[in-house]
């Protein structure tokens, strides 16, 4: 298993990862993703999205907004159950999680501890051009809500029948005390969130058929098998809301951790903001007559978390005629750069008009970027740091035989292709 801190540096000088507001000395434990960053993320997203909403006939997408009335948090138990049991330490102020402690001293300076309080997790912010205790609002720690709170519309605009999902991807907010190991637990985060509801009758039906559907969603993508396993909550850890639930766990460089969670959490949420809201929450059942508050099935998984772990995943070193070399190994549909067009010559005008103009034929469906910045080895190794699959060279042959080399990332077998050939050949390759 490679160590976090080469993952760490390779994310911040190839321009995956950088951390926020650098300049200024930066902001714990939040992050933004650079050029290559961007594209894996966005990447992630997509096959997410594809693989539940276009590729089924029964899943629904959607984009609730982050701010939220305040009630849709009291409805959910937010606002007085999203907590944790924190200390302070009266000599340096800093705070701790009590549960997390292995004595009652400050574990930075030694100094006592006070007593144990409930400190919520949620942001705070305040809308309207007034400050008071009227306008707080919060941003959402979760987007599973926005889905619960639109269940009628979603039915009533879509026509569907029992049993459907609704999908949605999105930024969520906690202000987490104890963070750290990367952007493994983050403040400011991204989540994919799909809440499937069923007739409860089949609720553990379905619930069998998520946990598997997510495990080979991460396996299909190229995450090794030996990396991922399911755990089963046990009673004690379950959340108020759950009847049942399993964590996909991967095994980071700093242990097993949770990737994603699918949970059976009954029909709790539609029956608290139906009893709080007033309104009609149920669904009626055209064959039987009957109306049914259906049980949801959650897979809710980390889009950051993913991030890290298809990195670490597929990350190794070689040796190649006696030199190291980095490789990422992604799939071809995570990929951040499909194909690099690399002039084996620099300074001959005639060859970087070739390359420049077949990269502009390439580029549309997949990112596809020239580079001459430096020896034709050098610009090898820095593809496939980033994981690019294919590497096509234009040499002094290629202004008369009108072919170009291209390599492969993994195998590095090298393919002579005319140029007239080559986006076919590539598209080939790339299904």
């Amino acid at each position: 298993m490679v160590d976090l801190a080469k993952i760490t540096s390779l994310c911040k000088r190839r321009g995956f990862i950088f951390q926020s507001s650098e300049i200024y000395g930066g902001l714990a434990s939040v992050w933004d993703y650079g050029p290559m960053g961007a594209e894996l993320k966005n990447n992630i997203k997509k096959a997410w999205w594809e693989s539940l909403v276009y590729k089924r006939d029964d899943i629904e997408g959607l984009d609730a907004a982050i701010l939220m009335n305040r009630e849709v948090w009291r409805a959910s138990g937010h606002i007085t159950s999203f907590a944790d049991l924190l200390v302070d330490c009266k000599n340096c102020k800093k705070r701790f999680r009590s549960d997390q402690l292995k004595k009652d001293k400050c574990p930075e300076c030694e100094g006592a501890l006070t007593e144990p309080k409930q400190f919520n997790l949620m942001f705070k912010t305040s809308v309207g051009s007034v400050e008071g205790k009227g306008s707080e609002i919060f941003l959402r720690p979760e987007t599973a809500q926005g889905i619960f709170v639109n269940f009628q519309n979603v039915v009533t605009a879509s026509r569907r029948k029992l049993p459907f999902g609704i999908a949605q991807i999105g930024k969520a907010y906690r202000n987490e005390i104890t963070t750290g190991n990367f952007t493994f637990r983050s403040r400011e985060f991204e989540q994919m969130e799909m809440e499937y509801f069923v007739y409860p009758e089949d609720a553990e039906k379905w619930y069998e058929y998520w946990l598997k559907e997510r495990m080979n969603w991460y396996t299909a993508l190229g995450m090794k098998k030996e990396n991922l396993h399911l755990r089963e909550h046990e009673k004690d850890e379950l959340a108020h809301y759950a009847r049942r639930c399993h964590d996909i766990e991967y095994k980071f460089p700093f242990g097993w951790a949770e990737l994603e969670g699918i949970a059976n959490r009954g029909d709790f949420d539609l029956n608290q903001h139906a009893t709080n809201s007033g309104k009609d929450l149920s669904y009626y059942d055209e064959a039987t007559k009957k109306r049914v508050i259906p049980f949801v099935i959650e897979p809710s998984g980390g889009i950051d978390r993913a991030f890290l772990a298809f990195l670490i995943d597929s990350y190794r070193e070689e040796k190649v005629r006696g030199e190291k070399r980095v490789v990422l190994g992604l799939s071809k549909e995570l990929a951040p750069i499909k194909a690099a067009v690399l002039p084996l010559l620099r300074n001959r005008p005639e060859i970087v008009s070739m390359a420049k103009n077949i990269c502009k034929e390439l580029r549309g469906k997949n990112r596809v970027v020239y580079d001459d910045t430096a020896s034709i080895g050098r610009l090898y190794r820095r593809q496939d740091e980033i994981g690019t699959l294919y590497c096509i060279t234009v040499d002094v042959d290629s202004l008369t035989d009108k072919k170009v080399t291209v390599r492969d990332r993994d195998s590095m077998k090298q393919d002579r292709i005319g140029v007239d050939k080559l986006k076919e050949y590539l598209e080939d390759k790339l299904k």
